[in-house]
Order: structure tokens, then sequence, then C-alpha cells
């Protein structure tokens, strides 16, 4: 009987073996994102089954990326593309119809979601970042069927974790008198992010992408910094922090120009997602308190 069991479960570890080596050797689903904070999201969810790559190299917007030659042979390659839209990724369609892959799956994370007017960022709100999640999880299953319950599981666990930030953020921003919850950001990409904790929007420095203020638009944002108690003026790492820092001069408050929304690095404080939001939330605090 022993012999019996013994052999039963020597069957039982090879067939598992066998399993685990037949799904190592399955080729792994060619993914693209636009730009890391999606491909952040795109990780959480395809995880080993995933071959994923990024178009916008960290450190660079989407808003004004140029393409390069090694772009068009990732997307020739590519099975699905996730893209944000909204017109943040404006370079995008004459790239997918240079690299001429016909089964080439596009998937615009945004689409049908509550826009603000034309502001595409809508992932800084975590709510919303949820969303994203589910849609991937649903165009990866489409693309890779057995992987579906990997992809539906790892969705679901990163769903709830995306309800604890919200919650770890909302009472993070509380701590903020109410008279202090105003915010001049660089370009706006925090409106979705503000309005979901209650942080008042006063004004942008950069209304279009690349287009330098007039002098009086920015004396007018100085009117507005003193009017609305204003404590701080908000950019990010990858634009010229000239203007900011003019603007915070003549208002007579902070800079702050490390905020983060549109470019992850794979190590260090802003690694991923949530480490992004958390890293952002303690910033804004911190200059806002």
């Amino acid at each position: 009987m022993r012999r019996l069991t013994a052999l039963w479960a020597a069957a039982l570890l090879l067939a598992g073996l066998a399993s685990a080596r037949a799904a190592a050797d399955q080729p792994r689903l060619k993914v693209v994102a636009t730009f890391s904070t999606l491909s952040s999201l795109v990780r959480e969810v395809g995880g080993d089954r995933i071959d994923l790559s990024t178009l916008v190299p960290v450190g660079a917007s989407p808003e004004d990326y140029q393409p390069a030659p090694n772009d068009i042979a990732t997307l020739h390659a590519a099975q699905v593309l996730f893209e944000n839209g909204g017109g943040i990724e404006a370079w995008l369609d004459r790239t997918v119809d240079n690299a001429k892959n016909a089964g080439l799956k596009i998937v615009t994370l945004s689409d049908g979601l509550p826009h603000k007017g034309d502001n595409p960022h809508l992932w800084m709100d975590p709510v919303l970042a949820k969303r994203y999640v589910d849609r991937i999880a649903a165009a990866l299953s489409a693309a890779d069927p057995p992987g579906s319950d990997v992809y539906r599981h790892n969705a679901q666990r990163f769903g709830k974790e995306l309800d604890a930030l919200q919650h770890e953020i909302a009472k993070k921003i509380a701590t903020i008198p109410p008279e202090h919850r105003a915010m001049i950001v660089f370009h706006n990409a925090w409106q979705y992010y503000n309005d979901r904790f209650g942080i008042r929007t006063v004004g942008v420095v950069e209304l279009s992408p690349g287009q330098d203020p007039s002098p009086k638009y920015i004396a007018d944002l100085v009117t507005l910094a003193k009017d609305n108690h204003v404590r701080a003026v908000f950019a990010e790492p990858e634009y010229s922090p000239k203007l900011v820092q003019s603007l915070a001069e003549s208002a007579g408050i902070k800079t702050v120009d490390d905020l983060y929304d549109d470019s992850i690095a794979s190590s260090g404080p802003v690694h991923d997602y949530p480490s992004m939001l958390r890293y952002d939330t303690d910033v804004i605090v911190r200059a806002l308190k």
C-alpha cells in the first residue's frame, strides 16, 4: 500500500513538473504600453505571462515624445498595445501605421470614462486607475484565454490595493488645513487627483505642451496665488523649472519641482503606480501644511 502511495505521489509530482515546464516554454504575450505609468498598471495585471515593452522612456513626456525607429519595430512585433488616449499620445497613430501590424490589438484605456474637458490624465485618480486595471485584465484575457484566471486574479488583488491607497491618500490630505488645499501647477496633470481628494486647482502655468505663457498670463497667476493664499507652485522634473521659479518668486511662495505623473522608474522611491501616488501625496502634504 505504501509503495502504491509513493508511486502515486511521484506521478503527481512528475505531472506538476511537466505542466510547469510546458507553461514556462509557452511564448509570453508581447505587450506594449505607451508610457511607464501605464506599464506599471499593465505589469501588475500581466505578471510573468507577458513580455512588456514601453515606448516613451523614463524621464520623457508622452505629450511631446518623438518616436524612434525602434518603436516601430517594437509595435510591429507586438500583440497588444495599451494607450491612454485623450490626445496625450498625438504621435502614436502615425507610429502604429508605420509599424504595419494588422494583428495588433489597440486598447485605449480612458475611452468612455468621465473626462474633464480635454484633460487626459485620468490615471491620477486611483478610482479611475482601477477602471484601467479592469480593462487591462479584459484585454489580456481576450488575447491570451489560457491566462484569463491569472489576469482576473491579479486585477482583483491590485484593485483592493488601489482601494486601500485611495483611503490612505484621503487621510493624509485631510491633515492639510482646508484653507491651504490649493495648488498652482505647471501643467494640469493634477485635476483628477485634486478633484478626488478635495484640493483646488487654482491655476496652470503651461496651458498647451511646449507653449510658454505670456507675461500677462503669469502676472494673472501671481494675483490668483495671492488671492487664494496658495502656498506652493508644483511641477515635474522633466519640465524646465524657470517659469515655475519666476512665478513662485513673484508670488512669494515655495517651488516644488519633484512631482511625478507620467514617468515611473524601475527602482527608487517612485518605482510603481502606488509608490508614485504615495510619494506625490507626501510631497503635496509637506508643501501645503
